[in-house]
C-alpha cells in the first residue's frame, strides 16, 4: 500500500519551525534511489490525463470484480494480468532516472501490446483453451503467445520490483526446462493455475488490490498527520521524545502504508531531523526510523499484503492471522521503544518543550479518523462479510469520515488521486505475485520441493534449530531488495513445507510466521538493507553503520520467530487465558532484559558481564515455560539490583 506515499508526505505534520527538514526534492530523490515504485515515467498534459483515467478505471474495475465478479478463475486472472501489464509499462521505464517527458519508446509499446494481448486472448477464449488441455501446446502460435506474455511480465518485474527475484525465477526456469518437457513447462506456467495464475495472484486480484485502494483512501483523510501528532502528544515531552515519536508514528503509519522504504522516507523526513536536533547520533536516528518503519508490516490490524497470502496458504481467516501477530508485534516495538529510552538516558537527552507539542485535547476530537479501521476490524474479525466486501465498506467509511475533517477534508480530486494511487500500488505487488507463481509452478513441475525437504533434513539431521537457521538465511538473502509479498510467497512454497515436514515438526502457523518475519527484516539487515539505507540518506549517516544499528534495535524480530517456531504459545496457539497473561508479562520483561543488555545501560553503564547476564535473562524469559521464567526473573532482578546499587555508588564517588 505504498502508493500513497506522496500524499502522506504532504499531510505529515510539520515539526517545530527551528527543526531543519529536507526539502520535498530531497525526499523525492531518496525515494527514487531506494524505492523502485518512485521511478516512473513523466507524463504531462493530455497523456497524463489519459493514464490517470486508465488507472482510475482499473481501480473501479478491480473493486467491482472482487465484489460481484463471477465466471472462470482463469478468465478473471488473465484479464487482471493483462491490465497490470498495460498500466505497468505506461508507468515504469526501462531504466531508472528517465527524465524525458511524454516519451515511451517503440519497443516498450511493442512489449506491452504483445504481452498484454496474450493474456487478453486467453481471457476471451478461456473455455476453448481449457478444453484443449495439453493439446494447446501443439499450436506454435499459442506457445509463442504464452512465452511472450511471461517474458513481458518478467521484464516488468525487473523494472518495478528489481533483479534479485528474477535471478531466482531465472535459475528455477533453467532447472525446470532441463528436467521437464518443454511443452509441459509452458502449459503449467501459463495455461494452468499452477503458474502465473497460482494462489499469490489470485489472492492479489481478489483481496489485496481492494485493501491497497483502501490504504490509499485512508492516507488522504489526513490520518498520517493525526498519527504523528498523536505520537508527539503522547511521547514527545519524555526523555529522547523525538525517537519515541518516530517509533509510535512509524508503527501506526507503517500499518497503513505497508512499505518499509516508503514509510521510512515519509515519517523519517519529519522525525529524523528532530532526533538529531535532540542529540541522537545521525546513524542512530536513521536506524530508529528504519527499524520502526519496517515493523509496520507486522502491526495488526492492517498488516502488509503478505498477511492475506498467509491466511490463504494456511487456510485460516485474516482475522486469525492478525490475532496471532499481536504479541510478536508488541514485543518488536516495545524492544525498540526501550532501546531508544535507554539511549536517551545514557546520553542525558531531554524531550521537546510541551508548548511546542500538539495538545491531546484537540487531537481527541479527531479520533473519528480511526472509524474506517474500526469498521474494517469489526467486519473482518466477526466474519460478517467477505474480506473484500469489508474493505469496500471501509473505503466508503473513509470517504464519509474524510468529509468531516475540516483541516484536510477529502475532495473529489483526492478520491481520484486515491484510486490512481491504489492502481499504481497494485502494480508491483501483482507483478511480484505473478513471479512467485512462476516459482511455485517450477517447484511443482520438477518435484523440487520434496528434493529440498530431503536435502535440508539430511543437512540438519532432523534438528529443528539447524533447519530454522538455514531457512532464516534463505529468507534474508532472498528478501534483500525484494518485496515482502514475493519473498513470503517463495518461502511459503519452498521452506515452509520443509519446516512442517514430520522430520522437523514445526507447526504450520509457526512455520509461516517464521518465514514472514525474516522476509520483512531483510529490509534492515546488511548488506542490502534498503530501509536502513533510506534512513541513512535522510540522516546523512554512514549506510552500513545505520543498518547495523537498525539490526540491533530490531533484535526482537530475530529472536521471537525462533521462540514462536519452537513453542507456538507465543502465537497464542493452544494457550489458556492464564498462560497467555503469563506469556505476555514474562515476554515483555524478557525483551526489556535483552534491550538493556544490548544498549549497555540501565541505571548506569553496564560492564560486559552484566550485559551478558541481562541478555541471557531476557532470552530465558522469552521462552515460554515455568522453569525458564523463574531463571530469567532471577537474572533480571539480580541485574536490576546490582545496577541500582552500582549507580548509587558511582553518584556518591562523583559527589
Amino acid at each position: 500500500m505504498s502508493s500513497g506515499e506522496k500524499e502522506a508526505k504532504k499531510t505529515a505534520t510539520s515539526p517545530p519551525v527551528d527543526v531543519e527538514v529536507g526539502t520535498a526534492a530531497d525526499v523525492e530523490e531518496v525515494m527514487k534511489k531506494y524505492d523502485r515504485e518512485s521511478n516512473t515515467r513523466i507524463w504531462e498534459g493530455t497523456p497524463q490525463k489519459v493514464l490517470r483515467c486508465l488507472m482510475v478505471a482499473f481501480s473501479f474495475y478491480s473493486i467491482w470484480v472482487t465484489l460481484f465478479g463471477k465466471g472462470l478463475r482463469e478468465a478473471r486472472l488473465t484479464r487482471f494480468l493483462g491490465m497490470i501489464l498495460i498500466i505497468g509499462y505506461l508507468n515504469f521505464p526501462a531504466r531508472k532516472g528517465e527524465q524525458r517527458k511524454n516519451y515511451m519508446p517503440w519497443y516498450d509499446i511493442v512489449i506491452m501490446v504483445v504481452g498484454a494481448a496474450g493474456f487478453f486472448y486467453f481471457a476471451a477464449n478461456t473455455k476453448e483453451i481449457l478444453m484443449q488441455a495439453t493439446r494447446i501446446t501443439r499450436n506454435p502460435l499459442m506457445v509463442a503467445m504464452a512465452i511472450c506474455s511471461i517474458l513481458a511480465m518478467m521484464e516488468l518485474c525487473r523494472r518495478s520490483v528489481g533483479i534479485p527475484i528474477l535471478c531466482v525465477v531465472g535459475a528455477l526456469l533453467v532447472y525446470t526446462f532441463a528436467n521437464v518437457r518443454f511443452g509441459k513447462v509452458i502449459y503449467d506456467l501459463f495455461f494452468t493455475t499452477s503458474g502465473v495464475m497460482n494462489t499469490p495472484i489470485d489472492v492479489c486480484a481478489k483481496y489485496i488490490v481492494v485493501f491497497i485502494i483502501f490504504g490509499a483512501f485512508l492516507e488522504r483523510t489526513g490520518i498520517s498527520s493525526f498519527f504523528i501528532d498523536l505520537a508527539n502528544s503522547v511521547a514527545g515531552a519524555s526523555a529522547g521524545g523525538p525517537a519515541k515519536v518516530a517509533v509510535l508514528s512509524s508503527a501506526l503509519c507503517g500499518m497503513v502504508s505497508g512499505s518499509s522504504v516508503g514509510n521510512t522516507v515519509t515519517t523519517g523526513s519529519v522525525t529524523i531531523p528532530m532526533m538529531k536536533k535532540t542529540g541522537y547520533q545521525s546513524e542512530f536516528a536513521g536506524a530508529v526510523e528504519a527499524a520502526a518503519s519496517t515493523g509496520g508490516q507486522i502491526m495488526p490490524p492492517i498488516m502488509g499484503a503478505a498477511a492475506f497470502l498467509m491466511a490463504e496458504y494456511m487456510g485460516v481467516s485474516y482475522g486469525e492471522v492478525a490475532l496471532r501477530a499481536i504479541l510478536p508485534a508488541i514485543l518488536y516495538f516495545v524492544g525498540i521503544f526501550i532501546a531508544v529510552h535507554l539511549e536517551a538516558k545514557k546520553l542525558g537527552l531531554k524531550g521537546m518543550p510541551r508548548e511546542e507539542l500538539p495538545k491531546f485535547g484537540k487531537l481527541i476530537k479527531k479520533i473519528y479518523l480511526l472509524t474506517p479501521i474500526v469498521v474494517l476490524v469489526v467486519l473482518v474479525s466477526t466474519n460478517t462479510r467477505t474480506m473484500q466486501f469489508s474493505a469496500a465498506v471501509a473505503i466508503g467509511a473513509t470517504i464519509v469520515v474524510g468529509l468531516f475533517n475540516k483541516d484536510d477534508r477529502i475532495t473529489f480530486k483526492k478520491c481520484i488521486d486515491a484510486l490512481e494511487a491504489g492502481a499504481k500500488g497494485t502494480i508491483t505487488v501483482a507483478v511480484a505475485c505473478a513471479m512467485a507463481g512462476v516459482v511455485a509452478g517450477c517447484i511443482t513441475s520438477t518435484g523440487l520441493a520434496s528434493k529440498l525437504i530431503t536435502t535440508i533434513v539430511s543437512v540438519s539431521q532432523g534438528h529443528a534449530m539447524i533447519a530454522l537457521v538455514l531457512t532464516m538465511l534463505c529468507c534474508i538473502v532472498l528478501g534483500m531488495g525484494v518485496p515482502t509479498t514475493a519473498t513470503y510467497c517463495i518461502m511459503a512454497a519452498t521452506c515452509a513445507p520443509i519446516l512442517v515436514s514430520p522430520e522437523i515438526g514445526i507447526p504450520v502457523i509457526a512455520a509461516h510466521f517464521f518465514v514472514f518475519y525474516f522476509g520483512i527484516v531483510a529490509d534492515i539487515t546488511p548488506p542490502v538493507a534498503l530501509a536502513a539505507y533510506a534512513g541513512s540518506a535522510i540522516a546523512k549517516a554512514p549506510p552500513m553503520k545505520t543498518a547495523l544499528v537498525a539490526t540491533r534495535l530490531a533484535i526482537a524480530a530475530f529472536i521471537v520467530p525462533y521462540i514462536c517456531a519452537l513453542n507456538p504459545a507465543m502465537l497464542l496457539v493452544d494457550a489458556g487465558p492464564l498462560e497467555i497473561v503469563q506469556i505476555c508479562i514474562t515476554a515483555l520483561i524478557g525483551i526489556f532484559g535483552v534491550s538493556a543488555g544490548l544498549s549497555g545501560f540501565l541505571y548506569c553503564r553496564m560492564n560486559m558481564l552484566i550485559r551478558v547476564i541481562s541478555v541471557a535473562g531476557g532470552l530465558t524469559l522469552l521462552i515460554p515455560g515455568a522453569v525458564t521464567d523463574v531463571i530469567g526473573l532471577v537474572l533480571i532482578v539480580a541485574v536490576l539490583l546490582y545496577q541500582r546499587i552500582h549507580a548509587k555508588n558511582v553518584s556518591k564517588a562523583a559527589a
